[in-house]
């Protein structure tokens, strides 16, 4: 069992994503997703996401808001706890990260780009700012064939 964090950091009517082509065995490989990664021992949520946000992006967040949890069941990856954050405030310039490329995309484009089946769905309860979330997620490969909302099936 994984955790994990991820954090889309918004400016306007962008998010900042990432382009995961950098890593070898990267099972998110050529797919666009948020910035975020897994847990170290003894890591909350927020320190786990201040880690990484700076690790990858090299910005400090500053106003920040834990979304949603996300429950990931896949019958290729072990069962994954996703702690789903917004951000709307840092410091520092962005760098070069080394598990892919970083570009400010607009959100009305997002779901154009390779993403995962599930994140699309994620990705507009954070557009309709709906309220702290739980979503599970069950993949059979990459096919997305479960979508369970605050205990509700949606797919």
């Amino acid at each position: 069992m994984i955790n994990s964090t991820l954090c889309y950091l918004e400016r306007g009517e962008e998010y900042l994503m990432l382009h995961r082509v950098k890593k070898v065995n990267d099972m998110n490989h050529d797919k666009w997703i948020g910035v975020g990664g897994k847990f170290q021992e003894g890591e909350s949520p927020e320190d786990c996401i201040l880690r990484e946000t700076l690790e990858e992006t090299g910005l400090t967040l500053t106003d920040y808001r834990y979304r949603g949890l996300v429950t990931f069941v896949s019958d290729r990856y072990p069962t994954e706890y996703m702690h789903l954050f917004t951000a709307t405030g840092w410091t520092g310039e962005p760098h070069e990260c080394n598990e892919g490329e970083l570009a400010w995309i607009k959100k009305a484009d997002l779901l154009s780009l390779p993403l995962w089946e599930g994140d699309k769905v994620f990705l507009k309860l954070l557009d309709t700012d709906a309220p702290f979330f739980s979503l599970k997620l069950k993949y059979a490969g990459e096919k997305l064939v479960l979508a369970v909302l605050n205990g509700v099936r949606i797919v």
